[in-house]
């Protein structure tokens, strides 16, 4: 007899199982530490735990003597030596030597997220990124800079952090030797080389080079707007937006907000990123390419507005005779003829 999950449809060979699983989704963790009172969701897990305090670890590698306080981080441990990788994915072939790798990637192909936060509904496909969301409902922010005191939620936030303080930038971009922080940053840039966008909007097919760029052209479709201001309630459907905004009430100053001086002829830009924009114009480099009959553009707000062209969209409406323009400029000119 098989016992299905009603909320992530997993299914477990006994009611048992089925209990221990529902606590993933409740959240429920009943066995706690005598010793630093963190709690798990089943005794096994805490028993594990409590060798961290003991220091115990009676498992050992026989190739490089590392040891292992669980059996299962010396078999995951031993694939490094061997390089076997046994878990394969059913549908792109792609093999892991961790079981729970695998488990994480075949949910990129499913959609499925079984880890659902109790505060705001929103939902996960790893219980890692749960954890570090809870956080910020909770203003958890436990890793530390040890040299400027700034603290941050996840680790890794703080690893990137820290490489402002050094300058290093361990990430190069073997075209043009460029080098970045971050290697999101890098995967990104590599996309200027290849002219590679792999995201696609199902609407109106319009692609983009990074996921973030797809997520906030869908609210044009849909009009969400799903970042607000705690002070005044308005809302906006791009993050960036609203820090922007959150600004005009607490008066402060960002490195974008300092004024950039084009060299070439003397412009002055609010922000580095448009002023690099900007210096395309002195080159005459055109990066940005329609996929559809190849023209090419200097500016990505120039490509984004020629798509419409193809696409026949028209974001900019009135808001008096709700007719509709393809760009914002010619909505401008429309609403005069209302004012006169």
């Amino acid at each position: 007899m098989s016992y299905k999950c009603e909320i992530c449809h997993k299914v477990l060979s006994t009611k048992h199982g089925l209990d221990l699983h529902m606590r993933i989704h409740t959240g429920e963790k009943p066995f706690s530490c005598d010793v630093c009172h963190k709690s798990f969701s089943q005794k096994g897990n805490l028993d594990l735990h409590r060798r961290t305090h003991t220091g115990i670890k009676p498992f050992s590698c026989d190739v490089c003597l590392q040891s292992f306080s669980r059996k299962s981080h010396l078999d995951s441990h031993s694939r490094t030596h061997s390089g076997e990788k046994p878990f394969s994915c059913d549908i792109c072939q792609k093999s892991f030597s961790h079981k729970g790798n695998l488990d994480k990637h075949i949910r990129t192909h499913t959609g499925i997220k079984p880890f659902s936060c109790g505060v705001c509904v929103q939902s996960f496909s790893r219980k890692a990124h749960l954890d570090t969301h809870m956080r910020t409902h909770r203003g958890e922010k436990p890793f530390l800079c040890d040299i400027c005191q700034k603290s941050f939620s996840e680790k890794g936030n703080l690893d990137r952090h820290r490489r402002t303080h050094s300058g290093e930038k361990p990430f190069p971009c073997y075209i043009c030797q460029r080098t970045f922080t971050q290697k999101g940053h890098l995967n990104r840039h590599m996309r200027t080389h290849t002219g590679s966008k792999p995201f696609s909007c199902d609407i109106c097919l319009q692609s983009f080079s990074q996921k973030g760029s797809l997520d906030a052209h869908l609210r044009i479709h849909t009009g969400e707007k799903s970042f607000s201001c705690n002070l005044c309630q308005k809302a906006f459907s791009r993050k960036g937006n609203l820090q922007a905004h959150k600004r005009t009430h607490t008066g402060e100053k960002k490195e974008k907000d300092i004024s950039h001086k084009c060299d070439q002829c003397g412009m002055i830009l609010f922000s580095k990123q448009v002023l690099d924009r900007h210096k395309i114009t002195h080159t005459g480099e055109k990066p940005f390419s329609c996929n559809i009959c190849q023209k090419s553009f200097s500016q990505k707000g120039s490509l984004d507005s020629h798509m419409r062209i193809h696409t026949g969209i028209k974001l900019f409406s009135c808001d008096i005779c709700q007719k509709t323009f393809r760009q914002k400029g010619h909505l401008g000119k429309h609403q005069r003829t209302h004012t006169k």
